[in-house]
């Protein structure tokens, strides 16, 4: 007969940090220049209530994570465009410890844009390997008002 595993409360405590946030489909969003931070759900673009639970699970575990960097620009005609890069780093990572894979990727994507036509940024931060489309993260975007409302003309 084979003998168990002993119990190991932090692997425990692990998967359970993980199930809650894939089942409430959690991503951390970031605005600049509002500097709005939060929390949200990717699949259906609503807020999320900051709650200690989700904070410790976003924050105090590492995770396989994958970052949409976005610079958000209105062209001269006054479209709405998005210019994205999506970055999944090797690894596992506590979310502390990311701020200097996005801000590398953060500044590679608003580089590459044209600087007349950049209205705002803001990057998404899925913990689990999630890819987003373009319209999801658009749809994110939108949900948590990125984009600088138009001014009456």
């Amino acid at each position: 007969m084979s003998t168990r595993k002993p119990h190991n409360m932090r692997a425990r405590l692990n998967r359970s940090c993980r199930a809650l946030l894939s089942s409430n489909n959690v991503a951390v969003v970031n605005i600049d220049p509002s500097g709005r931070q939060g929390l949200i759900n990717w699949r259906t673009a609503k807020s999320i209530a900051p709650g200690r639970a989700i904070a410790d699970a976003v924050c105090d575990i590492a995770h396989h994570w994958c970052i949409y960097a976005s610079a958000l620009c209105i062209d001269q005609r006054g479209r709405r465009y998005i210019k994205s890069q999506e970055v999944a780093p090797q690894g596992m990572y506590l979310a502390e410890h990311l701020t200097d894979v996005i801000e590398a990727y953060y500044r590679e994507v608003i580089d590459g844009c044209n600087p007349h036509h950049v209205v705002g940024s803001g990057w998404i931060a899925i913990p689990n390997n999630v890819s987003l489309d373009e319209a999801q993260a658009a749809n994110i975007f939108n949900a948590v008002g990125a984009w600088p409302a138009q001014e009456a003309a």
